[in-house]
C-alpha cells in the first residue's frame, strides 16, 4: 500500500527525529491506558459519544420556555404562519425589522426558520419539541466532533486509494467525550435560543471538514486542492453565519489550517533564516505555492462578500447597547477597558477549566470593574497570558511538526470563534456569555487531551491519570444533569444565579418578575427593591415595582418611582404610560394626559397607551376623544378586545345603539371567539329588541365562559323583557348562585318573583 502525505514535512533542526508517519500515532498510543485499542470500533465510539451527549442534557427535554425564549420564540411573530416567510430575511432574531434603530441586529434567519418549523410541527408553542431538537443537535454535533478531532490529532495522510490514515481513535474519542459532557454547553442545549449556537457550530464544523476534503488525493499524481470543496466550505460558512454571526470565523480557521498546517509554515525556521540571512527567504516556498494563494483569494473574497452583504442587510449601523450590558466598553480610560476585557477573557477560560459556577446572566454588577492595578484579579490576567504565550510559542516554534499541528489547531479553535465576542472589533451586549463558548470549547478539548497525552508519556502513574480523566468525565456529566434541571423553569434558573452573582441586579429583577407573574407580590417587591438598590438606575425594575405598588394602591410611592424612571430614561414609553395610569388614579388628569402623550411620542405604535388614554377621556366625559383613542388602539392592534368593548359600552351608555351594534359586529368579525364581545353586543341587541339574535350571542358567550355571573344575569334580563319568564327565573338563580352579592340581579329577581306570584293569583 502506498502512503501519500500532504505535503512533505519541513522541520528545521529535526535531524534524527522519527518519521512524521510514526509521530502521528504517538499521542494515541500514550492514551492507550485510558482507551485500549480493542475497546470500541469507530462506529460504536460515535454511538457512545452521541448517547452520552444526549443523556447529559436529556433532563431539559420537558422544560419551559425560559429567559430569552420568551422574546425570541413566544413573542416572535415570525414563527407564526400569518407572517410571510420573506419577512424572516428582513427581521432580526427577535422579530424586529433590522432597519429599526431599536433592533438588536442579530441576523439569524435560518435559526428562526427552524423555530418556525418547530412551531408548525408542534401545533403551537409547546416547548418539548423545541427542546428535543436542541438535545438531538448537540448529540449530532458531538458525533461529528469524533471526525473533527480525528483530523486535528491524526492529520491528513492518505493511501493511494484515498483512504485516510492515522485516525487517532483514542484521542478523538476522549476529546469528543470531553466536548459532549462539558457543562458550559448547558445554556446552548437547555435554552431554546441556544439553537443559534448549535446550528452555527454544526455548519462551522461541516465547513472545516469540507475544507479538509480539498486536500484529499484522488490519484497518484493527485491535485492537492479542489476548488469545489473550497467553494462548498465557503458556502457552509455562509450558512453558519446565517444561523449566528460567529459562523463567519470558520473562514479564518480554514486559512490558519491551510497556511500553518497544510503549508507547514514554520515560524522557527523563518526566524532562523532571518538570523542567518538565508537567501532562500527572498522567495519563500509559500509564495510560490499557487494553490495556496488561490485558496486564500477564495477565502478572502468569500469573507469580504459575506461581511458586505451582512452590513447592507443590517441597515442603520451597529446596535446600541447600554452601560449595564457591558460596563467595561463605556470606561473612559483605554487602559481600564483593556484590563477589564482581558479579565473577561480569563473568566471565559476559567469557565472552560472549571465550569462549576454557571449563571444565565453575568451583567449588572456581577463582575465589578477593575480600576486599579492593585486589584488582586489582575493576577488572573497574568496567568491567562502566561499560559497563552507559552502555548503560542510551542505551537509556532516547536521542532515537532505533530505537536505544532495539534497546538495550532487547538489554539485556532479556542481563539478564532471567540473573536466576535472579544470586544476587539465592536462592542458586544454582554460581559460574559456561556453560549459563545460552545465552539471555543473544541479548542479547549484539544489542548486538554494533548495535555493528558503528554502527562501520560512523562509519568509512570498512568492509572492515576486514567482515574483523573474518568473522574472529570463523570463529574462533568453530573454537573450537566444538575444544570439541565435548573434550566427547566425560570424560578430554578434565576434562583441558581443568586449564589454565583449575588450582586447582579438583573438576577434579583428576574426573580421578582417570576414571583409577580405567579401572584406573589409581597416577595416580588422585596426582590425588585434589592435590584434597584444594587443598580439605582435600573429603570425596568423601577417600572415593575411601580406597577405592583399601583395595584396595591400605594400610589404616591409608585408615582415617585415611575417619575424617577422617566427622568433617568426619558424615552421609556412603558414607564410614561404607567405613570399616566397612576396619575389618573390620583385624579391628576392633566398630568396623566401629558404622560400618555409622552409615551405615544416615544412609541408611536402603542395600542395599550391609546386604550388607557381613552379611559382617561371617558372619565372626563370627553366621549368623542375617548372613542378616537380606542379606535386608534384597534387600528394598531385589531385584536385589542378591551378597546373594542369600551367603544361598544360607551356607545351603548350614550344611547347610540345603532353605532354600538355596528362596532360590535366589526369587532366580532376580527375576534370571533371573544365571549366578552359577544356579551357586549348581545346587550346592545337586547335593547334594540333583537331578542333572538341577542339570545344566541348570550348563549354562545355562556358556553365559552359558563361561570360568568353577569352573563347569566343579563340573559335573564333579556328573557324577562322578552316574556320568557321561566327561562328568566332559571338564569337569575344561576347568576345568584355564582355571585350572591349582585344587588342588581337580586332586585330584578325579586321583581320577577313578584310578577310570577301575581300571575299565579290571577290564574287562581
Amino acid at each position: 500500500m502506498n502512503i501519500y502525505m500532504i505535503p512533505n514535512q519541513h522541520n528545521a533542526g529535526a535531524g534524527g527525529q522519527q518519521p512524521a508517519v510514526f509521530r502521528m500515532a504517538v499521542l494515541d498510543t500514550d492514551l492507550d491506558h485510558i482507551f485500549p485499542s480493542s475497546v470500541l470500533p469507530p462506529l460504536w465510539a460515535k454511538l457512545v459519544v452521541g448517547l452520552v451527549a444526549v443523556v447529559c442534557f436529556a433532563r431539559s427535554y420537558d422544560g419551559d420556555f425560559v429567559f430569552d425564549d420568551s422574546e425570541a420564540i413566544v413573542n416572535n411573530k415570525d414563527l407564526q404562519a400569518e407572517t410571510p416567510l420573506g419577512d424572516l430575511w428582513h427581521h432580526d432574531f427577535w422579530g424586529s425589522r433590522l432597519s429599526s434603530n431599536t433592533s438588536h441586529k442579530s441576523y439569524r434567519p435560518l435559526t428562526v426558520l427552524t423555530f418556525r418549523i418547530n412551531y408548525y410541527l408542534s401545533g403551537g408553542f409547546h416547548p418539548v419539541g423545541f427542546h428535543v431538537v436542541n438535545i438531538l443537535l448537540h448529540g449530532g454535533i458531538s458525533v461529528l466532533m469524533v471526525d473533527v478531532f480525528s483530523v486535528l490529532f491524526g492529520g491528513l495522510q492518505y493511501t493511494s486509494k484515498g483512504r485516510r490514515l492515522h485516525l487517532a481513535p483514542r484521542a478523538s474519542l476522549l476529546a469528543a467525550l470531553l466536548f459532549a459532557v462539558h457543562p458550559v454547553h448547558t445554556e446552548c442545549v437547555a435554552g431554546v435560543v441556544g439553537r443559534a449556537d448549535l446550528l452555527c457550530a454544526l455548519f462551522f464544523l461541516l465547513s472545516f471538514l469540507g475544507y479538509c476534503k480539498a486536500f484529499r488525493e484522488s490519484n497518484k499524481e493527485g491535485a492537492y486542492s479542489s476548488t469545489f470543496w473550497v467553494l462548498l466550505s465557503i458556502f457552509l460558512g455562509a450558512v453558519a453565519m446565517l444561523c449566528k454571526e460567529q459562523g463567519i470565523t470558520v473562514l479564518g480557521l480554514n486559512a490558519v489550517f491551510d497556511i500553518l498546517v497544510i503549508g507547514k509554515f514554520n515560524v522557527l525556521e523563518i526566524v532562523q533564516k532571518v538570523l542567518h540571512k538565508d537567501k532562500s527567504l527572498e522567495s519563500p516556498g509559500m509564495l510560490r505555492n499557487g494553490g495556496l494563494l488561490f485558496r486564500m483569494t477564495l477565502l478572502t473574497s468569500g469573507g469580504a462578500g459575506m461581511l458586505y452583504v451582512r452590513w447592507r442587510i443590517m441597515g442603520t449601523g451597529p446596535p446600541a447597547f447600554t452601560e449595564v450590558d457591558n460596563p467595561a466598553s463605556f470606561a473612559d480610560s483605554m487602559l481600564v477597558r483593556a484590563v477589564n476585557y482581558n479579565y473577561y477573557y480569563s473568566l471565559n477560560a476559567w469557565l472552560l477549566l472549571c465550569p462549576w459556577w454557571l449563571c444565565f446572566d453575568w451583567s449588572m454588577g456581577c463582575i465589578p470593574l477593575i480600576k486599579s492595578v492593585s486589584d488582586w484579579r489582575v493576577i488572573a490576567l497574568a496567568a491567562l497570558w502566561f499560559c497563552l504565550i507559552g502555548l503560542i510559542c510551542q505551537a509556532l516554534c516547536s521542532e515537532d511538526g505533530h505537536k505544532r499541528r495539534i497546538l495550532t489547531l487547538g489554539l485556532g479553535f479556542l481563539v478564532i470563534p471567540f473573536l466576535p465576542a472579544s470586544n476587539l472589533f465592536f462592542r458586544v451586549g454582554f460581559v460574559v456569555a456561556e453560549r459563545v463558548l460552545y465552539l471555543p470549547s473544541v479548542g479547549y478539548c484539544v489542548l486538554l487531551t494533548f495535555g493528558f497525552g503528554a502527562l501520560s508519556k512523562h509519568t509512570k502513574k498512568k492509572k492515576l491519570i486514567a482515574a483523573v480523566v474518568l473522574g472529570i468525565l463523570l463529574i462533568n456529566m453530573l454537573r450537566c444533569v444538575v444544570r439541565s434541571g435548573q434550566w427547566r423553569s425560570e424560578e430554578q434558573l434565576f434562583r441558581s444565579a443568586l449564589s454565583v452573582c449575588p450582586l447582579n441586579a438583573k438576577v434579583h429583577y428576574n426573580i421578582g418578575k417570576n414571583l409577580a407573574d405567579k401572584g406573589n407580590q409581597t416577595a416580588a417587591i422585596r426582590y425588585y427593591r434589592e435590584a434597584v438598590r444594587l443598580n439605582p438606575k435600573y429603570v425596568h425594575a423601577m417600572n415593575n415595582l411601580g406597577n405592583i405598588l399601583k395595584e396595591r394602591n400605594e400610589l404616591q410611592e409608585a408615582e415617585e418611582l415611575l417619575s424617577l424612571a422617566v427622568r433617568i430614561q426619558p424615552d421609556f414609553a412603558a414607564a410614561w404610560m404607567n405613570l399616566g395610569i397612576v396619575q389618573n388614579s390620583l385624579k391628576r388628569f392633566e398630568a396623566a394626559e401629558q404622560s400618555y402623550r409622552m409615551a405615544i411620542k416615544h412609541r408611536r405604535k402603542y395600542p395599550d397607551c391609546y386604550y388607557n388614554l381613552g379611559r382617561l377621556y371617558a372619565d372626563l366625559n370627553r366621549h368623542v376623544d375617548a372613542l378616537n383613542a380606542w379606535r386608534n388602539a384597534t387600528v394598531l392592534k385589531p385584536e385589542h378586545s378591551l378597546a373594542w368593548n369600551n367603544m361598544i359600552i360607551l356607545l351603548d351608555n350614550t344611547g347610540n345603539l345603532a353605532q354600538a351594534e355596528a362596532v360590535g359586529r366589526e369587532a366580532l368579525e376580527l375576534i370571533p371567539n371573544d365571549h366578552s364581545l359577544m356579551f357586549s353586543l348581545a346587550n346592545v341587541l337586547g335593547k334594540s329588541q333583537k331578542y333572538k339574535e341577542s339570545e344566541a350571542l348570550f348563549l354562545k358567550a355562556i358556553k365559552a365562559n359558563p361561570n360568568a355571573a353577569s352573563y347569566h344575569g343579563n340573559l335573564a334580563v333579556l328573557y324577562h323583557r322578552w316574556g320568557h319568564l321561566d327561562l328568566a327565573k332559571k338564569h337569575y338563580e344561576i347568576s345568584l348562585q355564582l355571585d350572591p352579592t349582585a344587588s342588581g340581579t337580586k332586585e330584578n329577581y325579586g321583581l320577577l318573583r313578584r310578577k310570577l306570584e301575581l300571575m299565579q293569583k290571577k290564574d287562581v
